[in-house]
């Protein structure tokens, strides 16, 4: 890799870790180099859709104020992972089992991945629902209520009384990050609301997140490390994290 892509990546990096990093901060970060190349590469991976380029620095892609991130450009971030993720979850489905599966990219690649088996599945996801619409075994319904354009679900009351009487024996959450401080959290509070909602139906919790979104405070909490059955990641999770899960009886793949 040459000078300039390791650069860039790093930029990447910071900005994903940081959320929100001043041009400043870059001019400090990298000081010997030109203002006009850390601006040229900032134009790059925004076009790149890596970032935020904004006015006075960049911000992450999740850090966008006011909505739960494009999510045509959360499936370009982390994607291996993602598929990792998605693959591991598989060996956790059951036939004949009733199944949520809630909106997201990660979410996505599972139910592209999801087995042509007999199972009730509900998602909030319409990417969700387009990958299961695939399938001819199982039963697949869609949460009722108003479209998030951002996140590609549905959610508000409507979606929230429609499955007050449905009881699920698996609970797959997607989240956008997870700290000590504010537990599970994603972006949009409708989204938060139906995915607690979905949580005090389930027998078992699963939440599908990658290691980077660990340690990064969030806006709207879904549920504490404590109300999750298992943690399904990638293999590059904090060691603090991982023992924290084994306090907490949450087991970790």
């Amino acid at each position: 890799m040459d000078v300039m892509n390791i650069r860039r990546n790093e930029i990447v990096t910071l900005v994903n870790q940081k959320g929100k990093v001043s041009f400043q901060e870059l001019k400090d970060h990298f000081p010997n180099v030109s203002d006009m190349t850390l601006r040229t590469d900032l134009k790059c991976l925004d076009q790149e859709r890596l970032l935020i380029r904004v006015h006075g620095g960049a911000k992450s892609l999740e850090a966008i104020s006011g909505n739960d991130d494009y999510l045509s450009r959360r499936f370009l971030k982390n994607t291996e992972e993602k598929k990792i993720i998605a693959q591991k979850s598989i060996a956790l489905l059951q036939e004949n089992k009733t199944i949520f599966i809630d909106s997201g990219s990660t979410t996505t690649y599972l139910s592209r991945l999801f087995p042509n088996q007999k199972n009730i599945i509900y998602t909030s996801g319409l990417t969700c629902a387009t990958e299961l619409a695939k399938l001819t075994a199982p039963k697949v319904c869609i949460t009722g209520g108003v479209i998030n354009h951002n996140s590609l679900s549905v959610n508000g009351f409507q979606g929230i009384d429609y499955l007050k009487n449905i009881n699920f024996d698996i609970a797959f959450i997607g989240v956008t990050r997870y700290s000590h401080k504010t537990g599970f959290t994603c972006e949009s509070a409708e989204d938060a609301e139906l995915k607690r909602a979905v949580i005090s139906k389930a027998d078992t919790v699963i939440v599908l997140m990658d290691s980077s979104k660990v340690n990064i405070n969030g806006t709207y909490t879904i549920c504490d490390l404590k109300e999750v059955d298992t943690v399904v990641s990638d293999s590059k999770l904090p060691i603090e994290f991982i023992e924290k899960c084994k306090l907490e009886g949450v087991e970790v793949i």
